[in-house]
């Protein structure tokens, strides 16, 4: 519930929070040494046209529970206001994108003061609130005892509403039910490098209102509006809205005194003279410049009539750079104040430019508020859920010819009965390929949850096999087809266990292929916090008949390279459920890890795996599994006249090539990988000073045992091609580098040549013959 504020106050703390955010940026650029020469940056302009929507948000609107996420570029603003509040030491001030400091744009993990979500890969941050909504309402419905929530509120710019992440999140169908979300849209008109041309808002009404928000805009604050109530404001009005946008910003160039010429035009009716005639130079010049973004009163009023029942957008109009010199210009995006106008600026605030983060005087009615706000806005401590115990392995036999993606399904369909502590805090989303990536059975068993539920038409269906039961108390979430909203909603449910003291364990599949679409807003949702795993199915070529649109090349290494997430690509349905259950252990919980699989849909006769009988060396497999890989030979690795190194579905051709150059009577070692991603990290250990000997990469391949390396994969040969630094080995590498066509499986691992013949004459030509 908003409160109310004095509007002088609130524009007295309002100027200082303008001085605050752009003497920021001015610390940061000239206040310090820069022997590199690369400069620093800032957004002192992009930061003062959102001075005022935040000021009304953080001194009269938000509570405790709420969460907003902070256009990229007004981060400047964040931090000023968090120090006012008490959140952030003054220290910090003169340390913007300084290592240890404050970062360049928002970050929930590395800036010192309360950020709620990280933004900065622009339109990413600002449907981040959106998810978490759906975030919230899923662990509310699940765990009694979730904190409750507030509003989720994105303060975006207009430049953003370009990305399409913005659209894909507005557009889904369970968006239209969430109340507690709030848009604002800091409608500057301007962005990196130009005013925005032409005058798009009724298309972007339009668009919100079909897809069920309530849209609120805020163009003129309440003195133009008077204005416009007097005989000739109705002219005043249509001149200045069908005024061309950049028509308008050179307007608020030029002295006050050529403003009236500037609306007249040379011409203008009677009563269009008569209303600008009527107003001083002074008058005038204020009045073009009163926007809804920039009217205090107005937006807190506005703020208290959201409806709650459906998601709001706000447009408020306002002015890139207000209240600086560069207001306005169509330039102005990373400008800086010159020393002469930021002393000017100091004047206008009351502040001394020799002591730039004077508090405001105790006692005073601003130091007061600051006072109270500090204190309502102060969160109490986080209750984290119990711990939780993921099993090592459900000691299911698996004897059967199984793909890996059919292993995954049957592995959470059994984790219901057989771990149903852990089954509980799985989520699984997908976008409209649940069936299709075999989580039918897990949605059998759990059902599908939906923000609102929905009645089951098909329950009576005899035929039908995939039951899908929406209801509250479900632990499937489908997406349409719009891999940006599945991972942006993964984000969000990997930050349960922080946000509100719930772990989640929450896995997507999405098609192989599509991972790179979906990469920018998965990893950044890993870079603010969001643990969770991504499953890649079916994945290379594989799935041959499919053809070169659904075949996948590069992501094998895009995993391995992924800060924050272990990548891994096992190959039989054993190693498939120990990596799995390892990888659910470490997502929700402090210290942890997301995880990226690389599953198949070809069935791989787990006879190959060659799994011992004895407990004791059944355990070393699996702890050698979830370590990265395990060696298949039964001879020694000093034996080995040549290491043949496979992953994942290619193994089949990988065991039969060691076979047929034992017919040639070279004896092969063959090694299983399941995450070349932990063996290259165990190799860059190694190299560590502190390190006691290689760890896995020293079992796979041990130092006195050197021989000349065949690596195979159904993806890009180079990333397995760091093994050659193991040992110094010779090496070749096989893998898929061109885009593949439709074909039996056999046809295209010879078109790409990671067939068996293929591994035999690199194997051979590597030991010369």
């Amino acid at each position: 519930m908003t409160i109310h504020v004095d509007d002088a106050l609130l524009r007295s703390i309002s100027q200082r929070v303008l001085w605050l955010s752009t003497a920021i940026v001015d610390a940061a650029n000239r206040g310090r040494p820069n022997s590199s020469g690369v400069k620093v940056g800032g957004h002192q302009a992009s930061s003062a046209s959102m001075v005022d929507i935040m000021v009304a948000l953080w001194f009269s609107c938000l509570t405790d529970r709420d969460r907003v996420s902070v256009k990229p570029h007004a981060s400047p603003v964040l931090h000023a206001l968090n120090y006012l509040l008490g959140d952030l030491d003054a220290s910090y001030l003169t340390r913007l994108r300084e290592k240890g400091g404050l970062q360049s744009y928002p970050s929930r993990l590395k800036d010192p003061g309360t950020v709620d979500f990280s933004t900065g890969s622009v339109g990413i941050g600002a449907t981040a609130a959106l998810w978490a909504a759906v975030a919230h309402r899923y662990v509310s419905s699940h765990f009694p005892g979730t904190p409750d929530a507030g509003r989720f509120i994105s303060l975006l710019g207009d430049a953003e509403l370009d990305e399409g992440a913005i659209w894909e999140a507005v557009a889904d169908p369970q968006v239209a039910s969430l109340g507690e979300l709030l848009w604002v849209v800091d409608l500057n008109r301007q962005s990196l490098d130009r005013v925005v041309p032409d005058i798009q808002i009724q298309r972007l009404q339009g668009m919100f209102t079909a897809a069920g928000w309530q849209v609120l805009t805020l163009k003129w604050g309440r003195f133009i509006s008077a204005v416009f109530d007097r005989p000739g404001g109705d002219e005043l009005r249509r001149r200045l809205e069908e005024m061309p946008n950049e028509e308008y910003q050179r307007m608020l160039r030029v002295p006050p005194d050529e403003v009236a010429d500037r609306i007249l035009a040379g011409q203008g009716s009677p009563g269009l003279r008569e209303v600008v005639g009527a107003l001083t130079a002074d008058q005038l010049s204020a009045a073009v410049r009163d926007l809804g973004g920039h009217d205090l009163g107005l937006l807190t009023s506005t703020f208290d009539k959201v409806d709650d029942h459906r998601p709001t957008v706000v447009f408020a109009y306002t002015v890139k750079g207000r209240g600086l010199p560069t207001e306005g210009h169509p330039n102005n995006h990373s400008v800086l104040l010159t020393e002469a106008q930021l002393h000017a600026l100091a004047d206008a605030s009351g502040v001394a430019v020799d002591d730039p983060w004077a508090p405001f005087v105790p006692g005073s009615a601003e130091a007061g508020l600051c006072e109270e706000r500090g204190r309502t806005l102060r969160r109490p401590d986080l209750t984290a859920s119990a711990p939780l115990a993921v099993p090592h392995t459900l000691g299911h036999p698996h004897r059967k010819p199984v793909s890996t993606q059919a292993a995954l399904g049957r592995l959470l369909a059994d984790l219901v009965h057989d771990a149903p502590e852990t089954a509980a805090r799985l989520v699984t989303c997908s976008p409209d390929v649940a069936s299709s990536t075999n989580l039918g059975g897990w949605i059998n068993k759990t059902g599908v949850w939906a923000v609102k539920e929905r009645r089951d038409w098909f329950a009576d269906d005899a035929q039908r096999l995939l039951r899908w039961s929406e209801r509250a108390t479900g632990q499937h979430i489908e997406l349409g087809i719009a891999e940006v909203n599945l991972v942006g909603l993964l984000g969000e449910l990997g930050t349960t266990w922080s946000r509100w003291g719930q772990r989640l364990i929450p896995v997507a599949t999405i098609y192989d292929p599509f991972v790179s679409r979906a990469l920018e807003p998965w990893s950044y949702g890993i870079y603010a916090g969001g643990q969770s795993i991504l499953v890649g199915t079916p994945s290379g070529v594989t799935l041959a008949p499919e053809g070169g649109a659904h075949q996948s090349i590069t992501t094998p290494s895009i995993g391995l390279e992924q800060p924050g997430c272990t990548a891994w690509e096992p190959a039989f349905a054993q190693d498939l459920e120990w990596t799995f259950l390892h990888a659910m252990s470490r997502v929700g919980l402090p210290g942890g890890r997301s995880s990226y699989f690389r599953l198949s849909t070809r069935p791989l006769d787990p006879a190959l795996a060659d799994l011992p009988d004895d407990p004791a060396l059944l355990e070393r497999r699996r702890r050698q599994a979830v370590a990265g890989g395990y060696r298949l030979s039964r001879h020694p690795a000093d034996r080995d006249q040549v290491t043949l190194v496979g992953v994942g579905a290619i193994m089949p051709e990988v065991l039969a090539a060691a076979t047929r150059l034992a017919d040639r009577s070279v004896t092969a070692g063959v090694v299983c990988l399941t995450s070349p991603d932990l063996v290259f990290e165990s190799l860059r250990h190694r190299a560590d000073r502190d390190a006691r000997g290689g760890g896995i990469v020293d079992e796979l391949f041990p130092p006195h045992a050197p021989a000349p390396l065949v690596t195979v994969q159904d993806g890009h040969p180079h990333t397995l091609a760091f093994l050659a630094a193991a040992r110094g080995d010779r090496i070749r590498s096989l893998g898929v580098t061109e885009f593949g066509q439709s074909s039996s499986v056999e046809d295209a691992y010879a078109l790409h040549g990671i067939d068996t013949a293929s591994i035999v004459d690199a194997a051979l030509t590597l030991v010369g013959l």
